[in-house]
């Protein structure tokens, strides 16, 4: 079946390409272990843009239906290893909700843990991050990354830790969530600085109740960030259908 691809439709486009794919895999058309076809192929198949593709196999290897690897291709994983692999259909707002209660007390636990070499290591991502090291958005994303994931090990709990380093991998595997974060990450990078070094204070001074608190208010702010970025999301949704069916009429009032 083939899809008209326009920038309205292309969510839901994407959406519609990994299920015609996990179709062909549940039906033995893509074999566990062989090679899906080229995104060229794909594209041509689905009559969609290569870039709805890629948005696809993404979505797919977040559902542990396929494993891309770099330079080879995607090929379609083994049915135990994608149940084992697989991702939940969560939104932003979920992820951040568990990131809130998981990280908020894994910082409290840091505090009396971290050791000084922990809490170096710490303060030069903090400086990097302040001082814009990192030109690229996805090396600020790395960086982000890296001083969660310092604070989830410093808690020395193998428990936490681990579920903090799945929720970081629906962070940047899940299709929705991979797309606001990266719209309220471009626009918030002074608050979040400010909020890294505040937490690093806290761990710092080794006060559980002072990091704890500094963690829930980084969740906070993201949260109020993110639902302005849905709202924004949605006006530009509204203008762009009011702008269509203006056209439209001033077409049909023409003819």
């Amino acid at each position: 079946m083939a899809y008209k691809n326009t920038d309205n439709q292309r969510e839901r486009l994407y959406h519609r390409v990994v299920e015609q794919i996990l179709q062909s895999i549940r039906a033995g058309d893509y074999r566990p272990g062989s090679r899906l076809p080229s995104e060229r192929e794909l594209a041509d198949k689905y009559e969609v843009s290569r870039v709805t593709i890629r948005e696809a196999t993404i979505a797919l290897e977040a559902k542990g239906a396929i494993d891309i690897r770099a330079g080879s291709g995607a090929f379609v994983r083994e049915t135990s290893a994608a149940n084992q692999l697989a991702l939940p259909d969560v939104s932003a707002f979920d992820l951040t909700t568990a990131r809130m209660i998981f990280e908020a007390e894994a910082a409290a636990l840091a505090s009396t843990n971290i050791t000084d070499q922990q809490l170096e290591k710490l303060a030069r991502l903090v400086e990097a991050m302040a001082t814009g090291k990192s030109s690229k958005p996805e090396e600020g994303d790395d960086l982000d990354r890296q001083f969660h994931m310092l604070i989830a090990a410093a808690a020395n709990n193998p428990a936490i830790e681990h579920c903090i380093k799945e929720l970081w991998r629906m962070r940047n595997h899940v299709p929705q969530v991979k797309d606001l974060y990266a719209r309220v990450c471009a626009v918030s990078m002074d608050d979040r600085q400010n909020e890294h070094s505040e937490i690093y204070a806290a761990l710092k001074d080794r006060d559980p109740a002072k990091a704890r608190a500094a963690m829930r208010n980084h969740f906070h702010r993201l949260f109020e960030t993110m639902l302005s970025a849905q709202e924004s999301a949605a006006i530009d949704e509204l203008r762009r259908s009011i702008g269509t069916q203006r056209a439209r009429f001033l077409q049909a009032s023409a003819a």
